[in-house]
């Protein structure tokens, strides 16, 4: 047994070891952040992850005195850009700022490079956001039910683009397929921007995608919608129906935008960028302008955030099941 010297002199040290800790994590928190801070996009420039990241991002950088750069590094269905942030140094100045594909690649794909609950730490869900299904105008149709007829009558002829493979569109056109019985290609791309740009020019004919990339255009003519992902209509764009309500009854795919930092991160430092984050996103001309790229602005707890990503890991694995997904 221990004597009770011993005991108390390692009660003692204890003692002092969490005193310095709490100390530690309490003076980073009060110099955090002492010098720019990086947003690691996974995706490339002009998709709503990009969109809205720069949103946000301008916003903090004017609340902390420092600059937000945003780096978007794209490919591999956004595996590489978060695979770079899982490996970023853990001290609150590499923030990984992604969407729901963060939750459908580790069901998706047999080996990933990271590990999403184990290299992450949830900041806050940033905004959630609906997936519109879109076309070029020169489509000959016009509303869900005659694109069904098309897409039945010429099995494999048509083809829908998506920000990549795993992406919320990705799953969207995969159960969109699986409800109507119809027989689509995929042609994934490696993120919203260039797929956008290849409909504008008529490479592709249909695309579903984060709503932020194509409104703009919806709103002009320059694309067709058919209908939103969500259940809900989007409040950005309430003439557009749903797709559940234009004919396939129940259909929801509800994508997201998030911020995460490297695991180990110093809950201090991760406490104070849920704070920033949260007055941003609290902020009327961030709303306003999430707003008018039709995504609704959150800002919940990394609890609450932690418990979304768990949830869906499990929801995606039936429909990526069901579906009989693989990836491209």
């Amino acid at each position: 047994m221990l004597s009770f010297k011993r005991t108390s002199s390692l009660l003692n040290t204890l003692t002092g070891v969490l005193s310095l800790t709490i100390a530690g994590n309490a003076a980073a928190q009060a110099n955090y952040p002492e010098k720019p801070i990086r947003f690691i996009v996974p995706y490339p420039p002009a998709g709503a992850t990009d969109i809205t990241a720069r949103i946000v991002g301008r916003t903090i950088s004017q609340n902390v005195g420092q600059q937000v750069l945003i780096d978007n590094r794209g490919g591999a269905a956004g595996n590489i850009g978060t695979d770079i942030a899982a490996k970023a140094a853990p001290d609150g100045y590499t923030v990984l700022y992604t969407l729901s594909s963060h939750t459908i690649n580790p069901v998706l794909f047999a080996k990933l490079p990271f590990d999403v609950d184990k290299d992450f730490a949830p900041v806050t869900l940033v905004a959630t956001i609906p997936q519109i299904l879109v076309s070029h105008p020169s489509l000959p149709v016009n509303n869900i039910k005659d694109l069904i007829a098309l897409a039945k009558n010429k099995p494999g002829a048509l083809a829908y683009a998506t920000a990549g493979t795993g992406s919320p569109g990705h799953l969207a056109g995969e159960l969109f397929k699986l409800r109507t019985h119809t027989d689509l290609i995929h042609v994934p791309y490696k993120g919203g921007g260039p797929a956008v740009a290849d409909l504008l020019g008529g490479q592709v004919p249909l695309l579903f995608v984060s709503i932020p990339a194509v409104l703009q255009y919806t709103k002009i003519g320059r694309l067709k919608a058919f209908g939103v992902s969500t259940l809900k209509r989007s409040g950005s764009a309430p003439e557009i129906p749903t797709i559940a309500e234009a004919g396939i009854p129940g259909f929801d795919v509800p994508s997201w935008l998030g911020a995460l930092v490297p695991a180990k991160t110093p809950p201090a430092v991760v406490t104070r960028l849920h704070q920033e984050f949260v007055k941003a996103l609290q902020a009327p001309e961030v709303k306003e302008a999430f707003f008018a790229q039709g995504a609704d602005a959150v800002g919940n707890t990394p609890a609450e955030f932690d418990a979304l990503i768990k949830m869906e890991l499990k929801k995606w694995a039936k429909l990526i099941k069901d579906s009989g997904m693989k990836p491209d």
